[in-house]
């Protein structure tokens, strides 16, 4: 029995220190994007003076609304591109039948060795022959689909019965009604994953924007708080902070509002060969 407890205090140490660890920088930077003017950052962990100014100032020293603007068009178009062409490339792969389907899986699997940073230039070339350098469509292209994505998507479609499907057939459903009205409805958690990771994505990226993007009237919001932090009339650690947490509560906000169906998407979604 000591045994047992011992274990259990072990294993919520653990948790507990993992907790901390991850939520701590979060916590951190929310406490100073609070502090008061004249408080010294690094005073004490709790600020004597919290007020909400420093996100008012953030929205006066850049335009924030505008880079926030961008940002959500860039991520509304590749959580719908990913979750229209993951789904329909994850169905393609799932169904049996056709020649090839086996190599074409190999193919995407092996893709995914290759990091960002080998096929970018190749990439900001083909960008800027298409005409697209400086452009938001620019920006999502090359985002628009992800093979993860596809991944997650073939495994929830192959966790659906065949029976069910089989019922949907005796019933005279063709090929698009069984995808709409069997398989979509039956993968939601994957979805949720799908649209989830798609918005993060795209929220989050920097390098890319950075490489097509020259005129700051396109600036996504994570090139503004660069140009934010490295400004030289603005250096002050609670601006910085206060645009920090500015991006992240998006970001949150879409996690709370899908996460049932997040947690349930990681086990429909888990890669299968």
């Amino acid at each position: 029995m000591r045994r047992h407890w011992t274990g259990r205090a072990g294993r919520y140490a653990t948790l507990v220190l993992m907790l901390g660890l991850m939520l701590g920088p979060i916590v951190w930077q929310f406490l100073t994007s609070i502090r008061g003017r004249t408080e010294n950052v690094y005073d004490g962990v709790l600020p004597s003076q919290p007020t909400l100014d420093n996100y008012v100032r953030v929205a006066e020293s850049f335009p924030l609304l505008q880079y926030v603007g961008n940002t959500l068009v860039v991520a509304a178009l590749a959580v719908t591109s990913n979750v229209l062409f993951g789904a329909m490339g994850g169905y393609a792969l799932s169904r049996p039948g056709w020649k090839g389907r086996r190599a074409v899986f190999t193919v995407l699997v092996a893709t995914l060795m290759f990091p960002f940073e080998s096929v970018m230039i190749s990439m900001f070339l083909t960008v800027r022959e298409l005409g697209l350098v400086d452009t938001l469509i620019g920006v999502w292209l090359p985002g628009a689909v992800s093979v993860l994505n596809i991944m997650i998507m073939r495994a929830a479609f192959l966790a659906v019965p065949k029976e069910v499907e089989e019922a949907a057939v005796l019933d005279g459903a063709g090929e698009w009604t069984r995808f709409t009205r069997v398989f979509l409805p039956g993968a939601k958690g994957a979805l949720a994953v799908v649209c989830i990771t798609s918005f993060m994505g795209a929220w989050d990226d920097f390098l890319w924007p950075l490489l097509v993007l020259t005129d700051s009237e396109h600036y996504t919001l994570q090139l503004g708080l660069k140009t934010l932090a490295g400004a030289t009339t603005v250096n002050d650690q609670r601006l910085i902070a206060a645009g920090a947490m500015a991006a992240l509560l998006p970001m949150m906000l879409l996690f709370f509002a899908l996460q049932r169906f997040f947690f349930r998407g990681v086990g429909e979604g888990a890669v299968k060969t």
